[in-house]
């Protein structure tokens, strides 16, 4: 496994100015990097507050059509790490992960914890709080 990226100012600075763009080109190097780093790096990008979907995030990490590609990329991170994979979410604003598992838990918990809001059917409205080339 590669060694998972060291980030000089994550997790970001408290009423920091973004845009998507801005803060994906700081955090990464899209030619340089095997797919994993990119894709953790377009992760660590995401605001807190925000989120994005797996098709978001590969498409940012150069990756098109890798929706796939992001799901593994995650799964591969140490338990421990610091990069915030909850905040990456499926197209429909859902959580992919089963609700009753403790994973899928704990993502919405940190989500709640961060100020999103999850409607009725358990969906994120990606128009309020979703970030990636194709949101705010």
């Amino acid at each position: 496994m590669p060694a998972i990226i060291q980030m000089s100012h994550y997790p970001p600075r408290p009423n920091e100015p973004y845009s998507t763009e801005a803060r994906v080109k700081e955090f990464t190097d899209l030619y340089d990097t095997d797919p994993d780093q990119r894709i953790w790096q377009v992760v660590a990008a995401i605001p807190a507050g925000r989120v994005s979907t797996y098709g978001a995030v590969a498409s940012m990490a150069g990756l098109p059509r890798g929706a796939r590609r992001v799901g593994k990329a995650l799964r591969a991170l140490p338990p421990d790490t610091r990069i915030p994979w909850h905040r990456v979410i499926n197209a429909r604003g859902r959580i992919s992960l089963p609700p009753a598992s403790a994973a899928g838990r704990l993502q919405r918990e940190r989500l709640e914890k961060e100020g999103l809001e999850f409607g009725a059917g358990g969906a994120v409205d990606l128009n309020r709080f979703g970030w990636g080339r194709d949101r705010p």
